[in-house]
């Protein structure tokens, strides 16, 4: 189906080290998926990968969207399919204003060019939404941001561009409850059966605000079980340890 992203096999390393070992996942159009796992289990791996950072290299498999093998795309070339990373470190990028940034990304991306009066429009009506000041557009982008800033800077972004398929890496990290709920709202009001979502988290806080349709594991560069929502609330009572034992314990049976 064009409307899933397919990750089947997926091998990845850096500098010759294994990272991802045979990730194999589907994130439908129209739903959340959520990807929980400890610090190192390759999470952000996987995030960096379907978009295309140079700095890891496939060993093995494919990822598909739309009919394409994406892993043969520019990163530039993915964004205009639709794929979208939120970073769980945005880069500060001083000289550069959010408002600028935020209106050459959308021409960058988008078929039709967006004018100067249509796209303040959609700004403000974007910050509107996520609860961000007017003086935020015109502030270098993430140059003195507060962490909570920074991830709201990137929802907006997420909100002006409107990708089909997100990739939010830890986009919970950092944040105080307050904060937390904004984005979470920011990403709500954006569900639709034309946009789908893979949340890449640590903890489970952020699902407390956005429900997900799957939750998936990943330990060690595998997704080592899945489920539904629930998932979220056994992992917090047994944590990850627990969990990759009775794995290992159902592959050995």
């Amino acid at each position: 189906m064009t409307d899933e992203l397919i990750i089947k096999d997926l091998h990845v390393s850096i500098d010759g080290k294994r990272i991802l070992n045979g990730v194999d996942l589907v994130v439908r159009k129209g739903e959340v998926c959520a990807l929980m796992g400890p610090n190192g289990a390759g999470k952000s791996t996987l995030g960096y990968t379907l978009m295309g950072h140079p700095k890891y290299t496939v060993d093995k498999g494919e990822v598909r969207y739309k009919g394409q093998n994406v892993l043969e795309l520019a990163p530039d070339e993915r964004a205009k399919l639709g794929l979208f990373l939120s970073f769980q470190y945005p880069q500060e990028i001083p000289g550069v204003s959010v408002s600028n940034f935020l209106r050459t990304a959308l021409n960058a991306v988008k078929p039709n060019k967006t004018g100067v009066p249509e796209f303040v429009k959609l700004l403000r009506e974007k910050m509107k939404m996520l609860k961000i000041d007017d003086s935020f557009s015109r502030r270098y982008l993430n140059e003195g941001f507060s962490g909570g800033e920074k991830k709201r800077a990137e929802i907006l972004q997420l909100a002006v561009l409107q990708p089909e398929m997100a990739i939010l890496d830890e986009t919970d990290s950092g944040l105080d409850i307050d904060s937390l709920k904004i984005v979470a709202e920011g990403v709500n009001s954006l569900l639709s059966p034309n946009f789908g979502a893979l949340i890449i988290t640590h903890y489970q806080r952020i699902l407390n605000y956005i429900t997900p349709d799957s939750i998936h594991i990943m330990v060690k560069g595998r997704i080592v079980k899945s489920g539904g929502k629930e998932l979220a609330h056994e992992l917090e009572a047994k944590g990850y340890d627990e969990i990759l034992k009775e794995t290992e314990i159902q592959e050995v049976n």
